[in-house]
């Protein structure tokens, strides 16, 4: 073999050594950037709350009170920006019984406030006032409101 060949060769080798460091270099930047990214982000998040709120249902109405979520209120929950986690009514324990049990989620706690206030004062959320007047669903509503903690799966 001649020494051109093998002086090709030894090139053709860098080159390959050079890309393979630019990967490299390029593929640890990246998951470094979308790491920084990721505790921005739950920088970000640092102020949200969630809020338990806890029906206490006339005996009996437990059914109706469960429709007029299905049906009404989480629409104007959804309309006014009061993001639901989820519904629930306990099982198995008797003490529970007529319990309706809602988790919502937001931003902030002045955004929570902001959001309730005018889901208060629709027009549609009064009807829904009104006609609770004449026909009461509700004896009793806990509210707490909750941060996570710094270990909570969900934040």
């Amino acid at each position: 073999m001649t020494l051109n060949y093998w002086k090709f060769k030894r090139w053709e080798a860098k080159g390959w050594i050079v890309c393979v460091i630019a990967f490299v270099s390029f593929a640890s930047g990246s998951l470094i950037t979308a790491r920084l990214a990721h505790i921005n982000q739950v920088r970000a998040d640092s102020n949200r709350v969630f809020e338990l709120r806890v029906y206490h249902a006339v005996p009996g109405k437990l059914p109706a009170l469960e429709s007029r979520f299905r049906d009404t209120t989480s629409k104007l929950l959804s309309k006014h920006d009061l993001k639901v986690v989820g519904y629930w009514v306990p099982e198995g324990a008797a003490a529970w019984d007529n319990t309706f049990v809602d988790i919502l989620t937001y931003p902030s706690r002045e955004e929570a406030n902001k959001n309730w206030k005018a889901f208060v004062a629709d027009p549609e959320f009064q009807e829904v006032i009104k006609s609770e007047k004449a026909d009461k669903l509700v004896e009793k509503e806990d509210s707490t409101y909750m941060r996570p903690t710094d270990f909570s799966p969900m934040k």
